[in-house]
């Protein structure tokens, strides 16, 4: 058989997005640092290998993670990836049933429909096969409709904004969904003419465009189709879509356990590429759905930072707040690749703290540890103390006299260096303590002191260490039946995966009134974040209130927290809701065992926050 011209254009496209992914998958491997390379052959023939082939199975062809979140969009996106993955391999066993020649060529399979009238005779199995290509098709033109209906009416799917694209990203989308209902038509005219069709592709050749001159369109229908696969390979490594084959070797090296580090490194290229750009975190994030600001979510900052460089806003407006990584399907490690490049661009001059003395502490059991915040709200540090006395607790309160910053702030705005001064000097204060744990009120400070210190004890957050004495029966409450919502904050919910114990220690007390919705890993930010510093006070409020709104019932008037910058913020925006910090509402429905004595370990400041 001559060689069917049509098919170049396929078979460049083909020919280059191989060669590329193949080279680059390469350059990417071999630019891994070396203990990155050792984690990886030491684990590849493991179990984690299979696992990595699931998940690949699952998020890139069922998109698995989308369907959780929205299930028309799950579908949208797993009828065009599945679909088309069962159109290829139908193809391929099709085709074995007739050989082309001693080897089938590559695109053999893929325009079969072009090849079938020639051959005879149709095997038993046939029809099985032209159903099955029918099915699949319809689903993937399915999934094309609906994509392209998001375009322009993205509401009606569960989106409120869908990703505004750059040029090479609308060359790639455009040629996707042309390939599909060119392919359709190219079948449907060759089954007009030669009856090879199932129910789909020949009841429109034979009943809707049968009066269209078909013998003129053959030809031209089969090239159209083979021009669009080829423009889509072509364009698609400078596009989205290289997070097709860029997810799976990020899926492979996160089983093997390589993930973001402190610096942008070849890892962090490879996420970049693995961002699909599907918009889904621009809901998530507050600042688009409370504020209108909708262009500085990840998929606009990964993408500038992976074709050259964000500018100063795309890069510090974010609250660091993680709504977005939790929301994305992908699990892109955003946050910390935001945070890298904000240490590359610094926001205030170097900082020198060697003047900050010394400050020996009491030994003790427990070292309490308030924070920053926790001293512009010193109605917490007072009331967790209170607790503590009431249970007995050996603590001491390490940051009672000249405190200093846990260095979480410094990190957030690029001040790497700085912050490294003060996590040297707690570190040592902490651990003259001989302390058997540290427990802190902030949340930010929490995660500053797991993930950031060498220290030689478990860190934990209040609302952790008050539930302990509680079932310890160290502390008993009074049941009072009362109603009450409970704020899941972002560094305590996301940051550490602390929601579990807040609700069990509350619940001593009240009954939990649930917005599943906005609870856990899905909580709202108060507005008060750290990490942002081009919002103006308004906007803050703004962002608080509207959290108080969507997590309020109705039902009770009392708000609880777990971090004293959420106390702050939430009860400054509004006056609906009481709200209290969780060691605040404990205290109050406290059974006290003996006489309360205040104790002299209780800070002497007075309440300055309501």
């Amino acid at each position: 058989m001559r060689y069917p011209t049509f098919t170049l254009p396929f078979t460049i496209g083909l020919s280059f997005v191989l060669l590329y992914i193949l080279v680059i998958w390469t350059i990417w491997i071999v630019r891994l640092s070396r203990r990155e390379q050792k984690i990886v052959w030491k684990r590849l023939f493991t179990l984690r290998t299979i696992k990595a082939i699931w998940e690949s199975f699952r998020e890139g062809l069922l998109h698995h993670n989308i369907y959780k979140k929205n299930a028309v969009l799950g579908f949208m996106h797993m009828g065009l990836a599945f679909g088309w993955f069962m159109l290829i391999v139908l193809g391929n066993f099709e085709a074995r049933l007739y050989p082309h020649g001693v080897i089938n060529p590559p695109y053999y399979p893929i325009f079969f429909e072009f090849f079938r009238h020639d051959l005879t005779p149709l095997h038993e199995y046939e029809e099985i096969f032209t159903f099955l290509m029918d099915f699949f098709l319809l689903l993937v033109m399915t999934s094309i409709g609906l994509a392209f209906f998001k375009r322009f009416r993205s509401r009606a799917l569960g989106m409120r904004r869908t990703t505004k694209h750059i040029l090479i990203d609308r060359v790639a989308i455009t040629a996707l969904w042309f390939i599909f209902p060119l392919r359709l038509f190219a079948e449907s005219v060759t089954a007009g003419l030669y009856n090879t069709g199932h129910f789909f592709t020949n009841f429109l050749g034979q009943w809707v465009i049968y009066n269209l001159p078909l013998d003129y369109l053959y030809y031209p229908a089969w090239w159209a189709y083979s021009i669009s696969l080829g423009v889509f390979f072509i364009a698609l490594p400078f596009s989205r879509y290289m997070h097709i084959p860029t997810e799976i070797l990020l899926i492979f090296l996160r089983k093997y356990g390589v993930k973001e580090k402190n610096n942008h490194s070849t890892f962090t290229t490879i996420e970049l590429n693995a961002c699909s750009r599907c918009g889904i975190c621009i809901d998530a994030c507050q600042l688009s759905t409370t504020l209108n600001i909708s262009d500085t979510q990840p998929a606009y900052f990964l993408r500038d930072l992976r074709y050259s460089k964000p500018n100063e806003r795309l890069r510090e407006t974010c609250m660091l707040c993680m709504r977005c990584l939790d929301a994305c399907p992908v699990g892109i490690e955003v946050t910390q690749i935001r945070k890298n490049e904000r240490n590359e661009f610094p926001l205030f001059g170097t900082s020198n703290y060697d003047y900050l003395s010394e400050h020996k502490y009491p030994k003790a059991k427990v070292a309490y540890f308030a924070g920053c915040m926790g001293h512009l709200t010193p109605s917490v540090i007072k009331s967790t103390l209170a607790l503590f006395d009431e249970a007995g607790v050996d603590y001491t309160f390490i940051d009672k006299d000249g405190s200093i910053c846990c260095g979480r702030p410094l990190q957030q705005n690029g001040q790497v260096d700085a912050a490294k001064q003060l996590i040297d000097k707690n570190n040592t204060i902490i651990n003259e303590t001989n302390a058997d744990v540290l427990v802190t009120s902030c949340p930010i400070c929490a995660s500053e002191f797991k993930h950031n210190y060498r220290l030689n004890m478990p860190v934990l957050h209040h609302s952790q260490f008050l539930n302990d004495l509680a079932k310890q029966h160290k502390l008993t409450f009074k049941n009072t039946g009362e109603k009450i919502i409970y704020h899941d904050p972002c560094e305590l919910s996301r940051g550490l995966g602390i929601t579990k114990e807040p609700r069990e220690l509350l619940k001593n007390s009240f009954i939990l009134e649930e917005n599943k919705k906005n609870t856990g890993e899905k909580s709202l930010c108060c507005g008060g974040s750290l990490g942002i510093t081009n919002t103006s006070l308004p906007q803050k409020m703004a962002i608080a209130s509207d959290a108080v709104f969507q997590l309020y019932d109705g039902k009770t008037n009392l708000l609880a927290t777990a971090c004293p910058m959420c106390k702050k913020t939430l009860a400054m925006a509004q006056e609906t809701v009481k709200v209290l910090d969780i060691a605040e509402v404990m205290l109050n429905n406290l059974e006290p065992k003996k006489k309360k004595v205040q104790s002299q370990k209780e800070p002497a400041e007075a309440e300055v926050l309501s």
